[in-house]
């Protein structure tokens, strides 16, 4: 590779990420549906054609801003988990919970993006799967390594569980939780979607007026759901 070659390349992707930062803010002011190449190309000083060289269409622009924002996340969470001793299954969810709906209060726009309203006329592509399910695998390695140590109970008044719904379950996250018995991960998948269900209430106002402080909700909030998965403490 020549040395010319090299600064091409380099000044291509600071180009790149300098645009995917103009469109984050625009995130901000406009929302996704608002997103425009050639608003971008304008606040850059250079003219819309160009722009297409980096990114050939809105929908392109889009998905790296959505993977980035998966990523982003994923990294929070993964890092929240590999800070909490391992055996230390309510404190790991916990640590967790609190990754996700920091991450997602110090970035609405960037959450709203992955979790608000979809964008019309917008198909998410088959490469934005792995970034999205990045912090779906922290909790999965979760639910799996509690109950290889024993510390993922039952629950005290199981629910009927329709044994095609259990089927589905079981092999739907065989990957992502090996050896978790499908009620279990049923209640996870309750627990994790009633966790971004607390969070995007927070993001979009639907708290407001609720409580003057909603971090002791959300931390008895989570409490609870991690009792209704069953975690406990090994000893």
């Amino acid at each position: 590779m020549t040395a010319s070659r090299t600064a091409r390349e380099r000044v291509r992707a600071e180009l790149t990420r300098e645009i995917v930062d103009i469109a984050r803010r625009q995130l901000a002011t406009d929302g996704a549906g608002g997103l425009s190449l050639r608003a971008v190309a304008r606040e850059m000083g250079m003219v819309s054609s160009a722009i297409y060289r980096y990114f050939p269409s809105r929908d392109d622009l889009l998905t790296t801003l959505i993977i980035d924002g998966y990523n982003a996340l994923g990294e929070a969470v993964e890092r929240a988990d590999a800070a909490t001793p391992p055996d230390r299954f309510p404190a790991r969810w916990a640590a967790v919970c609190h990754a996700v709906r920091d991450w997602a209060l110090a970035h609405p726009h960037e959450y709203a993006l992955l979790y608000g309203s979809p964008v019309p006329g917008y198909q998410a592509p088959q490469d934005t799967i792995g970034p999205r399910v990045r912090d779906l695998v922290v909790f999965g390695r979760i639910l799996s390594d509690a109950q290889r140590a024993g510390a993922l109970t039952p629950a005290a008044a199981p629910a009927e569980v329709d044994a095609g719904l259990a089927a589905e379950a079981e092999a739907s996250f065989a990957d992502l939780m090996p050896g978790v018995p499908p009620d279990a991960v049923l209640r996870g998948l309750a627990a994790w979607t009633s966790l971004y269900g607390w969070v995007s209430f927070e993001v979009f106002g639907q708290l407001k007026g609720t409580f003057q402080d909603n971090g002791p909700g959300f931390d008895h909030s989570i409490r609870v759901l991690g009792a209704m998965i069953g975690l406990t403490q090994p000893g």
